[in-house]
Protein backbone atom coordinates (compact mmCIF):
# COMPACT_ATOMS: atom_id res chain seq x y z
CA UNK A 1 0.00 0.00 0.00
CA UNK A 2 2.67 2.50 0.98
CA UNK A 3 4.64 2.05 -2.57
CA UNK A 4 1.03 2.73 -4.33
CA UNK A 5 0.54 6.02 -1.76
CA UNK A 6 4.23 6.86 -3.04
CA UNK A 7 3.84 6.40 -6.97
CA UNK A 8 0.67 6.56 -7.57
CA UNK A 9 0.50 3.39 -9.35
CA UNK A 10 0.16 -0.79 -8.34
CA UNK A 11 2.99 -2.69 -7.75
CA UNK A 12 3.63 -5.17 -11.29
CA UNK A 13 3.83 -8.67 -9.11
CA UNK A 14 3.62 -9.36 -5.55
CA UNK A 15 4.57 -12.79 -4.38
CA UNK A 16 3.46 -14.76 -0.95
CA UNK A 17 2.94 -18.18 0.27
CA UNK A 18 0.21 -17.67 2.21
CA UNK A 19 -2.84 -17.57 -0.09
CA UNK A 20 -4.80 -15.57 2.46
CA UNK A 21 -2.24 -13.10 2.25
CA UNK A 22 -2.41 -13.45 -1.34
CA UNK A 23 -6.12 -13.03 -1.58
CA UNK A 24 -6.25 -9.72 1.09
CA UNK A 25 -3.87 -8.19 -1.12
CA UNK A 26 -5.64 -9.23 -4.24
CA UNK A 27 -8.73 -7.53 -2.93
CA UNK A 28 -6.81 -4.47 -2.45
CA UNK A 29 -4.91 -3.89 -5.31
CA UNK A 30 -6.30 -5.58 -8.14
CA UNK A 31 -4.11 -4.51 -10.55
CA UNK A 32 -1.15 -6.45 -9.25
CA UNK A 33 -0.17 -9.89 -10.66
CA UNK A 34 -0.59 -12.11 -7.59
CA UNK A 35 1.92 -15.05 -6.89
CA UNK A 36 1.19 -17.20 -4.30
CA UNK A 37 4.39 -19.32 -4.05
CA UNK A 38 7.47 -19.74 -1.86
CA UNK A 39 9.70 -17.31 -2.29
CA UNK A 40 12.81 -19.65 -3.10
CA UNK A 41 10.65 -21.16 -5.38
CA UNK A 42 9.14 -18.41 -7.69
CA UNK A 43 10.97 -17.80 -11.05
CA UNK A 44 10.14 -14.03 -12.23
CA UNK A 45 12.35 -15.24 -15.22
CA UNK A 46 8.80 -16.03 -16.44
CA UNK A 47 7.11 -12.42 -16.20
CA UNK A 48 10.35 -10.48 -17.58
CA UNK A 49 12.04 -10.14 -20.56
CA UNK A 50 15.18 -8.53 -21.84
CA UNK A 51 15.13 -4.41 -21.84
CA UNK A 52 12.59 -4.50 -18.47
CA UNK A 53 13.79 -2.45 -15.48
CA UNK A 54 13.02 -3.37 -12.11
CA UNK A 55 12.99 0.41 -10.40
CA UNK A 56 11.96 -1.16 -6.93
CA UNK A 57 11.92 -4.42 -5.24
CA UNK A 58 10.44 -4.25 -1.63
CA UNK A 59 11.16 -7.21 0.54
CA UNK A 60 9.88 -8.07 4.06
CA UNK A 61 11.20 -11.80 4.71
CA UNK A 62 9.07 -13.44 7.54
CA UNK A 63 11.23 -12.03 10.83
CA UNK A 64 9.61 -14.86 13.78
CA UNK A 65 12.90 -16.50 13.63
CA UNK A 66 14.99 -13.45 14.17
CA UNK A 67 12.78 -11.46 16.55
CA UNK A 68 13.69 -11.08 20.55
CA UNK A 69 9.80 -12.18 20.59
CA UNK A 70 10.94 -15.79 20.53
CA UNK A 71 12.67 -15.72 23.86
CA UNK A 72 14.71 -18.78 24.49
CA UNK A 73 12.68 -21.24 22.31
CA UNK A 74 14.32 -22.60 19.32
CA UNK A 75 14.93 -20.65 16.48
CA UNK A 76 13.63 -22.01 12.74
CA UNK A 77 16.87 -22.44 10.29
CA UNK A 78 15.13 -22.23 7.14
CA UNK A 79 12.97 -18.81 7.84
CA UNK A 80 16.51 -17.26 9.67
CA UNK A 81 17.80 -17.48 5.81
CA UNK A 82 14.94 -16.11 3.77
CA UNK A 83 17.18 -12.83 3.55
CA UNK A 84 18.81 -15.01 0.87
CA UNK A 85 15.81 -15.22 -1.55
CA UNK A 86 16.26 -11.65 -2.21
CA UNK A 87 19.69 -12.38 -3.78
CA UNK A 88 18.40 -15.30 -5.46
CA UNK A 89 15.10 -13.08 -6.59
CA UNK A 90 18.28 -10.56 -7.85
CA UNK A 91 20.05 -13.17 -10.25
CA UNK A 92 17.75 -14.38 -11.71
CA UNK A 93 16.04 -10.26 -12.40
CA UNK A 94 19.69 -9.82 -14.23
CA UNK A 95 19.66 -12.91 -16.12
CA UNK A 96 16.27 -11.96 -17.78
CA UNK A 97 16.41 -8.49 -18.25
CA UNK A 98 20.06 -7.99 -18.29
CA UNK A 99 20.34 -5.62 -15.06
CA UNK A 100 20.05 -5.43 -11.20
CA UNK A 101 17.03 -3.47 -9.99
CA UNK A 102 18.05 -0.24 -9.42
CA UNK A 103 16.42 -0.14 -5.76
CA UNK A 104 15.56 -2.72 -2.71
CA UNK A 105 14.31 -2.00 0.06
CA UNK A 106 14.18 -4.60 2.72
CA UNK A 107 12.00 -4.89 6.25
CA UNK A 108 12.79 -6.87 9.10
CA UNK A 109 13.25 -6.61 13.08
CA UNK A 110 16.01 -4.91 14.37
CA UNK A 111 17.74 -8.23 15.51
CA UNK A 112 18.07 -9.35 11.98
CA UNK A 113 21.26 -7.51 12.50
CA UNK A 114 22.26 -10.21 15.24
CA UNK A 115 21.83 -13.14 12.52
CA UNK A 116 24.23 -16.19 12.57
CA UNK A 117 24.85 -19.73 13.04
CA UNK A 118 22.68 -21.90 15.93
CA UNK A 119 23.81 -24.82 17.55
CA UNK A 120 22.66 -27.98 18.02
CA UNK A 121 19.68 -26.93 19.81
CA UNK A 122 18.20 -24.33 17.10
CA UNK A 123 19.19 -21.76 19.60
CA UNK A 124 21.85 -18.47 18.36
CA UNK A 125 25.63 -18.97 19.11
CA UNK A 126 26.28 -15.93 20.84
CA UNK A 127 30.21 -15.56 19.91
CA UNK A 128 29.09 -15.56 15.86
CA UNK A 129 25.87 -12.98 15.97
CA UNK A 130 26.11 -11.10 13.18
CA UNK A 131 27.66 -13.52 10.87
CA UNK A 132 25.46 -14.65 8.61
CA UNK A 133 24.36 -11.30 8.30
CA UNK A 134 27.26 -9.63 6.98
CA UNK A 135 27.90 -12.42 4.25
CA UNK A 136 24.29 -11.64 3.31
CA UNK A 137 25.16 -7.68 2.78
CA UNK A 138 28.95 -8.64 1.46
CA UNK A 139 27.31 -10.50 -1.24
CA UNK A 140 24.78 -7.90 -1.90
CA UNK A 141 27.59 -5.44 -2.70
CA UNK A 142 29.61 -7.88 -4.65
CA UNK A 143 26.41 -8.42 -6.65
CA UNK A 144 26.66 -4.50 -7.70
CA UNK A 145 24.97 -2.72 -4.79
CA UNK A 146 25.49 -0.10 -2.47
CA UNK A 147 23.96 -0.91 0.92
CA UNK A 148 22.88 1.31 3.78
CA UNK A 149 20.23 0.50 6.75
CA UNK A 150 18.35 2.16 9.39
CA UNK A 151 15.84 1.59 12.26
CA UNK A 152 13.34 3.55 12.08
CA UNK A 153 10.08 4.09 14.45
CA UNK A 154 6.65 4.29 12.39
CA UNK A 155 5.12 6.62 14.58
CA UNK A 156 8.28 9.45 13.80
CA UNK A 157 6.80 9.08 10.63
CA UNK A 158 2.58 9.70 11.22
CA UNK A 159 1.64 6.05 12.10
CA UNK A 160 0.29 6.16 15.64
CA UNK A 161 2.32 2.96 16.29
CA UNK A 162 5.48 3.12 18.23
CA UNK A 163 6.43 0.14 15.93
CA UNK A 164 9.98 -0.86 15.26
CA UNK A 165 11.89 -2.15 12.53
CA UNK A 166 15.07 -2.63 10.56
CA UNK A 167 15.16 -1.05 7.28
CA UNK A 168 17.70 -1.57 4.30
CA UNK A 169 18.00 0.42 0.65
CA UNK A 170 20.43 -1.32 -1.66
CA UNK A 171 20.92 0.88 -5.01
CA UNK A 172 22.55 -0.46 -8.33
CA UNK A 173 22.07 2.83 -10.10
CA UNK A 174 24.72 4.55 -8.57
CA UNK A 175 22.59 7.28 -6.88
CA UNK A 176 22.42 8.51 -3.65
CA UNK A 177 20.51 6.41 -0.76
CA UNK A 178 18.48 9.11 0.98
CA UNK A 179 16.66 8.14 3.90
CA UNK A 180 13.24 10.15 4.67
CA UNK A 181 13.29 12.91 7.15
CA UNK A 182 10.82 12.15 10.69
CA UNK A 183 8.19 14.26 10.52
CA UNK A 184 6.81 13.41 14.08
CA UNK A 185 8.49 12.71 17.97
CA UNK A 186 7.12 11.77 21.26
CA UNK A 187 6.43 15.36 22.25
CA UNK A 188 6.25 17.77 19.08
CA UNK A 189 9.46 19.63 19.59
CA UNK A 190 12.19 20.86 17.79
CA UNK A 191 9.00 22.37 14.71
CA UNK A 192 7.88 18.65 14.56
CA UNK A 193 4.18 17.09 14.93
CA UNK A 194 3.62 15.09 18.46
CA UNK A 195 2.81 11.48 18.39
CA UNK A 196 -0.73 9.65 17.05
CA UNK A 197 -2.31 8.35 19.85
CA UNK A 198 -3.70 5.06 19.37
CA UNK A 199 -7.03 7.02 21.29
CA UNK A 200 -7.67 8.50 16.94
CA UNK A 201 -8.49 4.99 16.26
CA UNK A 202 -10.76 3.48 19.27
CA UNK A 203 -14.53 3.42 18.57
CA UNK A 204 -15.52 4.58 22.29
CA UNK A 205 -19.35 4.02 21.25
CA UNK A 206 -18.41 -0.11 22.52
CA UNK A 207 -16.77 -0.25 25.54
CA UNK A 208 -17.68 -4.03 26.31
CA UNK A 209 -18.82 -5.41 28.96
CA UNK A 210 -18.57 -5.69 32.89
CA UNK A 211 -15.64 -7.75 34.21
CA UNK A 212 -18.03 -8.54 37.34
CA UNK A 213 -20.58 -11.17 37.21
CA UNK A 214 -19.41 -12.83 33.92
CA UNK A 215 -20.70 -16.45 33.70
CA UNK A 216 -16.78 -17.47 33.22
CA UNK A 217 -14.56 -15.40 35.84
CA UNK A 218 -11.74 -13.25 34.48
CA UNK A 219 -8.77 -15.44 34.33
CA UNK A 220 -6.28 -14.75 37.51
CA UNK A 221 -3.18 -12.94 34.92
CA UNK A 222 -6.14 -10.63 33.57
CA UNK A 223 -7.39 -9.60 37.04
CA UNK A 224 -3.69 -8.51 38.29
CA UNK A 225 -3.29 -7.06 34.65
CA UNK A 226 -6.73 -4.86 35.19
CA UNK A 227 -5.47 -4.35 38.66
CA UNK A 228 -1.97 -3.40 37.87
CA UNK A 229 -2.77 -1.45 34.96
CA UNK A 230 -5.63 0.90 36.85
CA UNK A 231 -2.68 2.03 39.17
CA UNK A 232 0.03 2.69 36.70
CA UNK A 233 -2.45 4.39 34.26
CA UNK A 234 -5.31 5.95 36.39
CA UNK A 235 -3.91 6.34 39.80
CA UNK A 236 -0.27 7.33 39.41
CA UNK A 237 -0.48 8.39 35.70
CA UNK A 238 -0.86 12.25 35.42
CA UNK A 239 -1.59 12.26 32.13
CA UNK A 240 -4.83 10.17 32.22
CA UNK A 241 -7.11 9.43 29.39
CA UNK A 242 -10.58 10.49 29.84
CA UNK A 243 -12.87 8.73 27.62
CA UNK A 244 -14.99 10.97 25.32
CA UNK A 245 -18.56 11.87 26.74
CA UNK A 246 -18.20 9.41 29.68
CA UNK A 247 -17.41 9.63 33.60
CA UNK A 248 -14.39 7.13 32.68
CA UNK A 249 -10.90 6.76 32.48
CA UNK A 250 -9.59 4.01 29.98
CA UNK A 251 -6.11 2.11 28.74
CA UNK A 252 -4.73 -0.87 27.13
CA UNK A 253 -3.73 -3.75 28.69
CA UNK A 254 -1.42 -6.67 26.32
CA UNK A 255 -2.08 -10.12 26.89
CA UNK A 256 2.13 -11.21 27.31
CA UNK A 257 3.72 -12.14 30.05
CA UNK A 258 4.59 -9.38 32.64
CA UNK A 259 8.70 -9.86 33.80
CA UNK A 260 8.25 -9.05 37.09
CA UNK A 261 5.35 -8.88 40.23
CA UNK A 262 3.04 -5.78 39.95
CA UNK A 263 3.62 -5.11 36.37
CA UNK A 264 1.42 -4.25 33.67
CA UNK A 265 2.18 -5.05 29.91
CA UNK A 266 0.38 -1.63 28.91
CA UNK A 267 0.11 1.32 27.76
CA UNK A 268 -1.99 4.99 28.03
CA UNK A 269 -4.62 5.28 25.20
CA UNK A 270 -2.41 8.83 24.99
CA UNK A 271 0.36 7.33 23.28
CA UNK A 272 0.69 5.28 19.84
CA UNK A 273 0.06 1.52 20.13
CA UNK A 274 2.85 -0.84 20.61
CA UNK A 275 4.21 -3.26 18.05
CA UNK A 276 0.79 -5.35 16.97
CA UNK A 277 1.77 -8.77 16.34
CA UNK A 278 -0.36 -11.34 14.35
CA UNK A 279 -2.49 -12.41 17.15
CA UNK A 280 -4.58 -9.87 19.15
CA UNK A 281 -3.30 -9.15 22.17
CA UNK A 282 -4.55 -5.85 22.95
CA UNK A 283 -7.79 -5.27 25.13
CA UNK A 284 -9.57 -1.77 26.37
CA UNK A 285 -10.24 -1.39 29.58
CA UNK A 286 -12.31 1.40 30.84
CA UNK A 287 -13.24 2.35 34.69
CA UNK A 288 -16.30 4.13 35.23
CA UNK A 289 -15.95 6.37 38.46
CA UNK A 290 -18.98 8.51 40.48
CA UNK A 291 -18.53 11.10 42.76
CA UNK A 292 -18.68 9.63 46.03
CA UNK A 293 -20.87 10.64 49.38
CA UNK A 294 -20.92 10.26 52.61
CA UNK A 295 -23.57 7.39 52.05
CA UNK A 296 -21.42 5.84 49.86
CA UNK A 297 -23.70 5.07 46.99
CA UNK A 298 -21.88 7.46 44.40
CA UNK A 299 -24.20 8.19 41.33
CA UNK A 300 -25.59 6.62 37.69
CA UNK A 301 -24.39 7.46 34.68
CA UNK A 302 -28.35 7.85 33.75
CA UNK A 303 -27.93 10.96 36.01
CA UNK A 304 -26.74 14.54 35.53
CA UNK A 305 -23.54 14.47 36.81
CA UNK A 306 -22.95 16.23 40.02
CA UNK A 307 -20.90 19.21 39.91
CA UNK A 308 -17.70 18.84 37.79
CA UNK A 309 -14.68 21.26 38.95
CA UNK A 310 -12.12 22.34 36.11
CA UNK A 311 -9.91 20.14 37.07
CA UNK A 312 -9.48 17.06 34.94
CA UNK A 313 -7.53 15.34 37.69
CA UNK A 314 -11.00 14.79 39.36
CA UNK A 315 -12.20 12.51 37.15
CA UNK A 316 -9.03 9.76 37.28
CA UNK A 317 -8.36 9.89 41.50
CA UNK A 318 -9.28 6.28 42.05
CA UNK A 319 -7.20 3.36 43.35
CA UNK A 320 -8.40 -0.41 43.73
CA UNK A 321 -6.98 -3.54 45.23
CA UNK A 322 -7.47 -7.56 44.98
CA UNK A 323 -9.86 -9.57 46.69
CA UNK A 324 -9.67 -13.21 47.41
CA UNK A 325 -12.90 -15.67 46.59
CA UNK A 326 -12.08 -18.51 48.81
CA UNK A 327 -11.78 -18.48 52.99
CA UNK A 328 -11.38 -15.61 54.75
CA UNK A 329 -9.14 -13.66 52.48
CA UNK A 330 -9.35 -10.15 53.28
CA UNK A 331 -7.79 -8.60 50.07
CA UNK A 332 -4.35 -7.09 49.18
CA UNK A 333 -2.86 -3.99 47.62
CA UNK A 334 -1.81 -4.30 44.07
CA UNK A 335 1.47 -2.58 44.71
CA UNK A 336 2.54 -6.13 46.63
CA UNK A 337 2.70 -9.36 45.16
CA UNK A 338 -0.43 -11.19 44.48
CA UNK A 339 -0.86 -14.11 46.91
CA UNK A 340 -0.39 -17.80 46.27
CA UNK A 341 -2.70 -18.68 43.10
CA UNK A 342 -3.99 -21.98 43.63
CA UNK A 343 -6.13 -23.81 40.64
CA UNK A 344 -9.34 -23.05 41.78
CA UNK A 345 -9.44 -19.61 43.35
CA UNK A 346 -9.56 -16.68 41.76
CA UNK A 347 -8.92 -13.06 42.51
CA UNK A 348 -11.14 -10.24 42.20
CA UNK A 349 -10.79 -6.42 41.24
CA UNK A 350 -12.44 -4.38 44.18
CA UNK A 351 -12.92 0.19 44.06
CA UNK A 352 -11.75 1.77 47.35
CA UNK A 353 -12.47 5.54 48.03
CA UNK A 354 -10.00 8.05 47.25
CA UNK A 355 -9.64 11.37 48.42
CA UNK A 356 -7.76 14.40 47.28
CA UNK A 357 -8.27 18.39 47.69
CA UNK A 358 -11.58 17.12 49.25
CA UNK A 359 -13.22 14.84 46.92
CA UNK A 360 -13.94 11.72 47.08
CA UNK A 361 -14.60 9.50 43.71
CA UNK A 362 -14.99 5.68 43.13
CA UNK A 363 -14.50 3.02 40.44
CA UNK A 364 -18.07 1.62 40.48
CA UNK A 365 -17.66 -0.43 37.39
CA UNK A 366 -14.72 -1.47 34.76
CA UNK A 367 -15.36 -2.55 31.55
CA UNK A 368 -13.47 -5.23 29.10
CA UNK A 369 -13.08 -5.58 25.55
CA UNK A 370 -10.07 -6.93 22.93
CA UNK A 371 -9.39 -4.26 20.22
CA UNK A 372 -11.31 -4.67 16.70
CA UNK A 373 -9.49 -5.54 13.62
CA UNK A 374 -10.76 -2.55 12.73
CA UNK A 375 -9.15 -0.40 15.22
CA UNK A 376 -5.72 -2.64 14.79
CA UNK A 377 -5.85 -1.70 11.31
CA UNK A 378 -6.35 1.95 11.97
CA UNK A 379 -3.24 1.70 14.65
CA UNK A 380 -1.17 0.22 12.15
CA UNK A 381 -1.48 3.35 9.95
CA UNK A 382 -3.61 1.79 7.34
CA UNK A 383 -6.77 3.71 5.85
CA UNK A 384 -10.28 3.26 6.96
CA UNK A 385 -11.06 2.02 2.77
CA UNK A 386 -8.43 -0.64 3.30
CA UNK A 387 -10.13 -3.75 2.77
CA UNK A 388 -9.40 -7.22 5.51
CA UNK A 389 -13.11 -8.81 6.44
CA UNK A 390 -13.20 -10.61 2.73
CA UNK A 391 -11.72 -11.57 -0.02
CA UNK A 392 -12.06 -10.87 -3.67
CA UNK A 393 -14.67 -14.04 -3.78
CA UNK A 394 -16.58 -12.53 -1.07
CA UNK A 395 -15.46 -14.33 1.99
CA UNK A 396 -15.19 -12.91 4.79
CA UNK A 397 -12.32 -13.55 6.98
CA UNK A 398 -12.17 -14.64 10.58
CA UNK A 399 -11.25 -12.19 13.43
CA UNK A 400 -7.69 -14.29 13.68
CA UNK A 401 -6.78 -14.23 10.13
CA UNK A 402 -7.55 -10.13 10.00
CA UNK A 403 -5.32 -9.84 13.01
CA UNK A 404 -2.53 -12.06 10.96
CA UNK A 405 -2.72 -10.00 8.18
CA UNK A 406 -2.41 -6.54 9.95
CA UNK A 407 0.49 -7.79 12.48
CA UNK A 408 2.48 -9.44 9.25
CA UNK A 409 2.08 -6.07 7.02
CA UNK A 410 4.80 -3.38 6.62
CA UNK A 411 3.17 0.05 8.24
CA UNK A 412 2.69 1.78 4.97
CA UNK A 413 3.51 5.17 5.88
CA UNK A 414 6.75 4.47 6.66
CA UNK A 415 6.74 2.21 3.20
CA UNK A 416 5.73 5.54 1.81
CA UNK A 417 8.08 7.62 3.17
CA UNK A 418 11.12 5.90 2.19
CA UNK A 419 9.97 5.60 -1.55
CA UNK A 420 8.75 9.01 -1.76
CA UNK A 421 12.55 10.55 -1.20
CA UNK A 422 13.33 8.71 -3.97
CA UNK A 423 10.68 9.26 -6.19
CA UNK A 424 13.40 11.19 -8.54
CA UNK A 425 14.51 7.25 -9.44
CA UNK A 426 11.43 5.72 -8.74
CA UNK A 427 7.96 7.40 -8.97
CA UNK A 428 8.99 9.84 -11.61
CA UNK A 429 10.47 7.37 -13.83
CA UNK A 430 7.64 4.93 -13.55
CA UNK A 431 4.94 7.63 -14.17
CA UNK A 432 6.01 7.88 -17.36
CA UNK A 433 3.97 7.30 -20.43
CA UNK A 434 1.34 5.58 -18.03
CA UNK A 435 -1.20 5.19 -21.04
CA UNK A 436 0.92 2.87 -22.26
CA UNK A 437 -0.24 -1.35 -22.43
CA UNK A 438 2.94 -2.66 -21.03
CA UNK A 439 4.12 -1.25 -18.42
CA UNK A 440 7.19 -3.42 -18.79
CA UNK A 441 8.41 -1.02 -21.69
CA UNK A 442 7.59 1.69 -19.14
CA UNK A 443 10.46 0.52 -17.09
CA UNK A 444 7.64 0.42 -14.44
CA UNK A 445 8.09 -3.28 -13.57
CA UNK A 446 7.82 -3.25 -9.39
CA UNK A 447 8.34 -6.82 -7.42
CA UNK A 448 6.88 -7.14 -3.65
CA UNK A 449 7.83 -9.56 -1.23
CA UNK A 450 4.59 -9.22 1.06
CA UNK A 451 5.46 -12.21 3.48
CA UNK A 452 8.07 -15.29 3.73
CA UNK A 453 7.76 -18.97 2.99
CA UNK A 454 7.28 -22.29 4.78
CA UNK A 455 8.66 -22.80 8.35
CA UNK A 456 10.35 -26.41 7.00
CA UNK A 457 12.85 -25.59 4.51
CA UNK A 458 16.31 -26.70 4.65
CA UNK A 459 19.69 -24.38 4.98
CA UNK A 460 20.55 -23.27 1.14
CA UNK A 461 23.33 -21.58 1.80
Amino acid sequence: MGYEMASGIPITIAINHDKNAIDMHSKNHPGTIHLTEDIFNVDLRKYLRKGDVVRLMWASPDCTSHSKAKGGQPRISGLRILPWAVYRLCEQIKEATGRLPELIIMENVEEIQQWGPLDENGHPIKQKAGEDYQKFINAMKKLGFEFDSRELVAADYGAPTTRKRWYAIFRSDDREIVWPEPTHNRFGTDGLKPWIPISNCIDFADLGKSIFDRKKPLAEKSQIRIANGVEKFIIKDPNRFIVPDKDAMAFLIQYHSETRAGDCRGQSLNEPIKTIDTSNRYALVTAFIAKYYKTGTGQSLNEPIHTITTSPGHFALVTAFLVKYYGNGIGQSVREPIGTITTKDRFGLCSVVFEIEGEKYIIYDIFLRMLKPEELKLGQGFTKDYIIDFNVDGRHYPVSEQVARIGNSVVPVVAKALIEVNKGTVSEKMGENTEHADRRQQGAVGVCDIGGSNENRVNRR
